[in-house]
Formats: C-alpha cells, structure tokens, sequence
C-alpha cells in the first residue's frame, strides 16, 4: 500500500519542486504554495465524485466519435479546466504575492499538481500499481504544461491590464482545448495508432511550456 501511494504522489511532488526552484529570481514563500496546493487537492473531490457519478450512469464509455468529443470537452477537459481557472483567478489575482507574470506559471502548476495528486491517488486506490505508473507519465506531465499554459496568460491578464480580457479568455481557452484534444486521442476507441497524436500533443505542448517559463524568467522584475 505504501509504495502505490508514493508512485502515486512522487510525480506531481516532483513537479512542484521543479517549478519553485525555475523561479530564481523571486521564489514565492511556503505558505501560499502549500494553499494553492491543498486547493487543487480539494477541487479534485467533487470533479473525481462527478466523473464516477457519469460513469454510472453510462455516460463515460467513447463508443463513438461524438460520444469521445463530449467526454473529452466537457465531461472532462471542460470541467477540470474551468475549476482550476477560478481557483487560480481568486486566490491570486489581488495577492500580494503575485508580483510578477511568472507567478501566474508557479501557482497554477502548485494548483494543478495539487488536483493531480489527488486524482492519482484514487487511480491507484482502484487501479492499482500498473495505471498508476502511466500516468506518472502521461497524465501528471499533461496536467503541469496544462497549468503553464493557464498561468502564463492569467500573469499577462494581471500585468497588462489594457489586454486583460483577451489574456483571460486565452488563460481559460487554451489549456482546455488542449486538454481536450489530448484526453480525446487517448480514450478514443477508433483506431489505437491515433494514441500516437496524443503523445505527439503531449510532447509539443511539454516543449512550449518551457519556452513560455523560459519567456517569464527572462522578463521579471527582479531579473
């Protein structure tokens, strides 16, 4: 039981130790890190009860292509997305501690990782060690560049405010259409070769998360 439980936590945990120590040049304090952690640990409660919930009742199983779009979209990317979108937008849209656009990337990723861990948990709890071990390569990673994505925009909204609607609407848009085109190559039941797009999306979008913090690092304040 202990060593599912630490497969489980260790891939997100490593993820969040590599986004505090990218932010060189003015790292966040413990305390905010660890609530925007525990919030996406508690948005994860009533998503993975819901997701059960349209299991049961059937409505869960990508026997079709539109059946796929609308577990992929909605049931999913949809839901999930938009959750973390307003806990990232209230707890750090008028904190202090946001001070600068990076800080959009490093609490979104706490946020998401904080979700991750928790939906991991439960994977392993059901599925035990061999689901728990793909998803520390695929889910968990998918989740964090889905974070940059949304935390690179909301630290634009906040930090120039003549573009905030666009730089909003894109911190919400963008990672769920991502997020969205991923899980549908990877639940889809049409053709198996298609699982390959979804590694493809996972890669390309792993590949301009770094350039997005890279752009972040080299535009801060306290450079």
């Amino acid at each position: 039981m202990v060593f599912p439980f630490f497969l489980a936590i260790f891939p997100g945990l490593a993820i969040v130790w590599f986004i505090y120590h990218i932010d060189r040049h003015e790292k966040e304090h413990f305390w905010p890190l660890t609530i925007a952690f525990l919030i996406g640990t508690l948005i994860a409660l009533p998503l993975v009860e819901a997701q059960r919930w349209f299991s049961e009742m059937g409505w869960m199983y990508p026997h079709t292509p539109g059946s796929t779009f609308l577990i992929s979209f909605v049931l999913v990317a949809l839901s999930e997305e938009t959750l973390k979108f307003f806990s990232l937008r209230v707890f750090t849209w008028r904190a202090t501690f946001f001070n600068e656009p990076l800080d959009g990337i490093v609490y979104s990723v706490m946020i998401s990782m904080g979700f991750a861990s928790l939906e991991n948990i439960l994977y392993a709890l059901k599925f035990g060690i061999s689901t728990t071990a793909v998803r520390a390569f695929t889910a968990v990673p998918a989740h964090a560049v889905f974070a940059t994505m949304m935390g690179y925009y909301i630290g634009k909204a906040r930090f120039f405010p003549e573009r905030k609607q666009r730089f909003t609407l894109l911190a919400w848009l963008v990672p769920w259409s991502v997020h969205g085109i991923y899980d549908f190559f990877i639940i889809q039941e049409i053709y198996d070769a298609l699982i390959v797009f979804a590694i493809l999306t996972l890669g390309i979008s792993i590949f301009f998360s770094f350039q997005l913090i890279a752009e972040e690092q080299d535009e801060s304040p306290f450079k």
